[in-house]
């Protein structure tokens, strides 16, 4: 039976489709933050970061490290990883070379590159320090704390 549909008819059918990709889109997100990726929060393992001469001076790289990236910076003292979290509202900090400081985008909060401690900003707490390893000129970070 060859039934044809009408003007009216087709225009609900539209509405009611565009009604249900539009739920849809709308609840994806609240989904997806409660069932994020299954990322592990660390790695249990050690993370290669590359070799020594990929970070110069006063330079740093991120890396992917579990759930959340790392930072390792070549300071004076030394090769230093660190959580890109910052500890007061969970924003990425970024490397600022001229500030010589991992600087936060949300609040403006500052961190020490030598031992992550708290320059300025709306928090006292640490950037959260990783263990750096070299062996035969690369980088690993991570297994245990500093």
């Amino acid at each position: 039976m060859d039934k044809n549909i009408t003007r009216r008819e087709f225009v609900k059918l539209l509405k009611r489709i565009l009604a249900i990709t539009g739920l849809g889109a709308l609840t994806a997100p609240i989904v997806a933050y409660f069932y994020p990726p299954k990322l592990e929060e660390e790695p249990s393992e050690a993370v290669l970061v590359g070799k020594v001469e990929e970070i110069p001076l006063n330079e740093c790289k991120a890396v992917g490290f579990g759930r959340y990236p790392a930072l390792v910076v070549n300071t004076p003292e030394g090769l230093r990883a660190y959580s890109a979290v910052c500890t007061h509202f969970a924003c990425l900090v970024k490397w600022e070379k001229e500030k010589n400081a991992f600087i936060c985008p949300c609040h403006e909060a500052a961190f020490d590159p030598i031992d992550g401690h708290v320059l300025h900003g709306p928090t006292d707490i640490p950037l959260k320090s990783y263990a750096v390893n070299i062996i035969n000129g690369e980088i690993y970070i991570g297994g245990n704390q500093q």
